[in-house]
């Protein structure tokens, strides 16, 4: 297998390739998924197993592979590691049962890219092949601009190799005239070695005739074999003394000059003339060597260099993600306007300090890969913008060559696909907690089970005592299943308020009415004060209702956790500060740290585990909120809790004006 792996090549997924393999055990499973995903487009390609699996995917590298967690022999989890050893870019969804929440969760530590749980449902499955499709496009997006990208560089740098070696003609000259004294003997075997320079070259003697010429140097100005080395020139340079090689001849030296050549079709063009003396072994001037460049062709390369230069300069700048290009010490040579407007950009800082404040590169670095072995690579990391927040980057490297196909620096694309990892972790979590809410409605279910039969077996046996333990089961289990449903209908729908002018006294008699019952059964104190002429205040009864009994009762079940030994007391005072009407809740449970009392309002926390929802004080401060107030917690590790709930005696009128909006958002 490892013989096979280091043989084989995953191609790069394409967004059109609409293959998926489909492993699972139970053959029912892989008929039912087959059939929707290819009424979806899918062509599904199936699999028992791992292993058959594995061998299936190393053979047709399909670019979504879709598995059970739990199999017999190879594990869903292990045929994630194994693929992702050969292509990282292959996007994998786990299929996993209720009981499978720990492994579902080591699959997304293994890359996986989600997870979705039995019973499928076909909107889950398609919104986890949604993402895996996105994901897919936009790294073959990434690859598409990184080709182009490479394909542009090369472009350039031929251009620049050309201006370069034009430009450095001029310092080759000595060069060339040693050489040229080495073969001088042959003047046409000589100037054959330049034939396929695109410039004008001649060889002339001391005394200004032109004894050979290259092919282009004929092409445009034709035979001058034998003439004066002056007569091709116009202007000043057309006399014996003042042209170029007269001049290399009277001074001793290389020459450079702008003349004006006329050409055999009577065009008159602007030329760069260089010019350099040949000696023999005394040190005499023997021949004297010239070249000449269309100033015409030179100006046309550098427009022609200076456009691709603005073409590059755009695309680099336009990309819709961050690009730098760094040497071998990491440091950034280059960087496009996105990266400038986002991160603080110090020309030649390094990347790892850009990115991460680090002094040393970052361990598994793509860009240290690619110098060392020439392939690109990719990786996802957390860096830290100019402005403080932290972005989620997918990151490809490529190199880039110079002339002798070293590579001199990589260029780093990264992808902004924080909003990606920020839904993909939502829907992780809204997952868990689906199956956490799902736990506790078992839970009921089961208390309420457990009721009617004992309802039942008193029935039967004409048992009055083991009725009421029964029938007592039973209302507290459907309390509980009615509280729960009441709080995901709230959840799930804003509701509009319905305002009413409610005696204090009397709605604080009826919630300790509900309250004190349980608290009786549970053997704990209850204590009720309300401060005197309170009035009315104006609220939604039944929302309201449910707050503060959501927060008796959580002060209730704190009671029960607290060790069997200590005293058990819940108390509920009312009073007024200034506008607001105060319901004071304090217990003798097990109190709170500061970090479960920060989470405390977040919606799905709960700190009774599979007990607990997270729905109720998520509730509760919903709904004081709406009502213009606020609710305040005091609590200490296993010294109970306090909390404060203000609501205004009378609600302002821009309360009152949200609460209309809501209705019309709703409607």
């Amino acid at each position: 297998m490892e013989h096979r792996k280091a043989e084989m090549k995953i191609s790069f997924p394409k967004p059109s390739d609409r293959r998926i393999l489909l492993v699972d055990d139970e053959d029912s499973i892989r008929k039912v998924l087959s059939f929707s995903l290819s009424d979806i487009g899918y062509q599904v390609i199936p699999a028992a197993n791992g292993i058959e699996a594995l061998s299936l995917f190393l053979k047709l590298s399909p670019p979504i592979v879709l598995t059970d967690i739990k199999m017999p022999g190879m594990t869903g989890v292990e045929l994630l590691s194994k693929i992702k050893e050969v292509s990282p870019e292959t996007e994998v969804i786990m299929i996993s049962g209720h009981g499978d929440m720990a492994l579902a969760i080591e699959s997304l530590k293994h890359d996986a890219t989600d997870f979705i749980t039995k019973p499928i449902n076909d909107d889950a499955l398609e919104i986890a092949l949604k993402r895996a499709n996105e994901r897919i496009e936009m790294r073959y997006q990434i690859h598409t601009h990184t080709e182009n990208l490479e394909k542009l560089v090369a472009e350039q740098s031929a251009k620049l190799v050309e201006v370069e070696r034009i430009t450095a003609v001029s310092k080759t000259y000595e060069g060339v005239s040693s050489a040229l004294w080495q073969i001088a003997g042959d003047f046409n075997g000589a100037i054959r070695h330049f034939n396929e320079m695109p410039c004008l070259v001649s060889v002339h003697s001391t005394d200004m005739s032109i004894l050979s010429t290259n092919r282009l140097y004929k092409d445009r100005l034709g035979d001058k074999t034998g003439d004066g080395s002056w007569e091709v020139y116009l202007g000043r340079a057309c006399s014996r003394d003042t042209c170029p090689v007269g001049l290399t001849v009277i001074t001793g030296k290389s020459q450079r000059s702008k003349e004006t050549l006329r050409y055999i079709n009577g065009t008159e063009k602007p030329v760069l003339v260089h010019t350099a003396p040949i000696r023999n072994n005394d040190g005499k001037i023997e021949l004297v060597i010239e070249i000449t460049t269309d100033m015409a062709e030179i100006q046309q390369l550098q427009l022609e260099l200076e456009s691709t230069r603005h073409t590059y300069q755009q695309l680099f700048d336009e990309v819709p993600c961050y690009i730098t290009v760094q040497d071998d010490e990491f440091r950034i040579m280059a960087a496009n306007r996105q990266f400038k407007e986002d991160f603080e950009h110090i020309p030649g800082a390094n990347c790892h300090y850009i990115y991460k404040q680090r002094s040393t590169p970052c361990p598994d670095c793509p860009v240290q890969k690619t110098f060392k072995d020439g392939e690109s690579h990719q990786s996802e990391m957390v860096v830290t913008a100019r402005n403080g927040e932290q972005y989620n980057v997918l990151v490809s490297t490529a190199p880039i060559y110079d002339t002798n196909g070293k590579i001199t620096q990589v260029i780093e694309m990264s992808t902004n696909i924080t909003q990606i990892r920020e839904l993909q972790d939502h829907l992780t979590t809204l997952g868990l907690k689906i199956s956490s809410i799902s736990h506790g409605v078992k839970g009921l279910l089961t208390g309420l089970d457990s009721g009617i039969y004992t309802l039942d077996s008193g029935l039967k046996k004409n048992d009055q005592e083991r009725i009421l333990e029964g029938w007592s089961v039973v209302k507290q289990q459907v309390g509980h299943i009615r509280s729960l449903i009441l709080d995901i209908l709230y959840l799930t729908k804003e509701r509009t308020l319905q305002l009413e002018h409610i005696d204090i006294l009397k709605f604080t008699r009826d919630v300790s009415a509900v309250a004190e019952r349980k608290m009786k059964t549970n053997n704990i104190l209850y204590e009720r004060q309300v401060a005197p002429d309170l009035g009315s205040f104006e609220i939604d009864p039944a929302v309201v209702r449910l707050a503060i009994i959501n927060i008796l009762e959580n002060a209730l079940d704190a009671c029960l956790e607290n060790s069997p030994e200590l005293e058990k007391s819940v108390s509920l005072h009312v009073d007024r500060e200034k506008d607001n009407i105060v319901f004071s809740i304090t217990d003798t449970g097990i109190g709170m740290d500061s970090e479960a009392q920060k989470k405390l309002f977040t919606l799905f926390y709960s700190s009774k585990g599979h007990k607990g929802t997270g729905l109720g004080l998520y509730i509760t401060k919903k709904i004081i909120e709406q009502h213009g107030g606020e609710i305040t917690v005091r609590s200490e590790k296993g010294h109970g809790s306090s909390f404060k709930i203000k609501i205004p005696k009378i609600l302002p009128e821009e309360v009152k004006a949200e609460t209309i909006d809501l209705t019309k958002i709703d409607n």
